[in-house]
């Protein structure tokens, strides 16, 4: 790729993000299928009544540790669970869980390959075309909000109250 055209991908990217309000993103996911780091097999579906957010980041990448206490904080509530997923970290999957515990990422932690591998399990929820990247998925399961960039905790709250007013027969 040519040096300015990944600069104006990332323009257009954030571009079209500001025009769009997170309600438009709302759509039915696919019942993705994770495997942590500890072995374990992760369902969109075991989620069902809970918010999922479902966060990408890069060992390399600064911006992604300092939304790290938001998240920690987002993951401590009982109708919320966030799953952290390691991007572009080279050959050795342990790159993902020692650099989540050396940030003090308290999260479900995934190695998820890279961006480039048409096996990665970002390719089940959608693009990540930087790092953070994050999803959030409402308690049905519908993709209701994509945030490029670090989560900001008051907008996703505020986000999560108008949701809870408007669809006040889904389940908590």
């Amino acid at each position: 790729m040519k040096d300015g055209n990944w600069i104006k991908r990332v323009l257009l990217s954030l571009a079209l993000a500001a025009l769009v309000t997170p309600s438009a993103f709302a759509e039915k996911a696919i019942d993705f299928q994770f495997t942590d780091v500890t072995g374990k097999q992760l369902r969109l579906s075991d989620y069902k009544g809970k918010w999922v957010m479902v966060n990408f980041w890069a060992p390399w990448c600064p911006l992604c540790w300092a939304e790290t206490a938001t998240l920690n904080s987002l993951n401590k509530r009982k109708d919320f669970v966030v799953i952290g997923v390691g991007l572009d970290y080279g050959p050795d999957e342990n790159a993902v869980r020692d650099t989540a515990k050396r940030h003090d990422f308290d999260v479900t932690i995934v190695a998820g390959g890279a961006r480039r591998d048409t096996n990665s399990v970002y390719r089940q929820v959608g693009p990540v075309d930087f790092f953070p990247t994050s999803y959030l998925y409402d308690p049905t399961g519908e993709i209701v909000m994509f945030v490029p960039g670090q989560v900001r905790e008051g907008r996703l709250l505020a986000f999560m109250e108008d949701w809870k007013r408007e669809h006040p027969r889904a389940r908590k």
